[in-house]
């Protein structure tokens, strides 16, 4: 249970956790939230990161601060979710042949690995736009289709069109609703809701699965 509370404690005070950073580290936070956006995207080992949680405050703080442009921002983390997700898509092309093989790699979760696996066979080339709003997915998505079939040119269709999305639509709703009282009053709560909104797929599509499964068993 204590592993529990410091995992979540920076997730759910990361508003506190941004504004030391903005004040500590000045223009250079800029650079920092890109490499933790640029990770949480790009590298198969670290889908703990936050995501929609990190892009909402961000949005927050900078309604509340000022001390954030948020185009640049904008622009910046949109970079680093658009090249995150195409160094994860060539990952999993220099890799396919090892998996496809039957070699375990050892920074590879094969459940995560799975579950991405069922979502890209549901939705298709879209997982790559619908796994933006979708943790642990989002991470492996791309990885997914460097291991398939999915042209380069397609995938970079959708990882635009998400990345844009993503970014956009989470900093944007940061700062038009970060400024409300009750929300800042209740910054913690809205941001637990965020997490398991975020996760409510996931968990939809497990027991999709497992109901599949006690089906077939029958």
């Amino acid at each position: 249970m204590e592993f529990v509370k410091q995992f979540l404690e920076p997730i759910l005070h990361i508003n506190r956790h941004l504004d030391g950073l903005l004040q500590d580290y000045g223009p250079w936070f800029y650079g920092l939230m890109f490499l933790v956006v640029f990770c949480e995207t790009g590298l198969v080992i670290t889908p703990f990161l936050p995501g929609d949680s990190l892009l909402f405050a961000l949005g927050a703080c900078a309604a509340r601060t000022g001390g954030l442009n948020l185009a640049t921002l904008g622009a910046l983390l949109i970079i680093a979710a658009i090249v995150g997700d195409s160094v994860n898509y060539w990952i999993g092309s220099l890799l396919a042949h090892r998996i496809f093989r039957g070699d375990k790699i050892r920074f590879l979760n094969p459940k995560h690995l799975e579950r991405t696996h069922a979502f890209y066979e549901r939705y298709g080339g879209k997982t790559i736009i619908l796994a933006r709003f979708v943790p642990i997915v989002r991470t492996f998505a791309p990885f997914v289709a460097g291991m398939g079939s999915m042209t380069y040119r397609k995938f970079m269709l959708f990882n635009v069109i998400g990345g844009v999305a993503w970014v956009v639509g989470f900093l944007l709703l940061g700062f038009s609703f970060g400024k409300i009282p009750v929300v800042e009053a209740n910054f913690e709560l809205v941001i637990l809701g965020i997490v398991i909104v975020s996760i409510l797929p996931g968990v939809f599509e497990f027991v999709r699965e497992w109901r599949r499964a006690r089906k077939a068993a029958a």
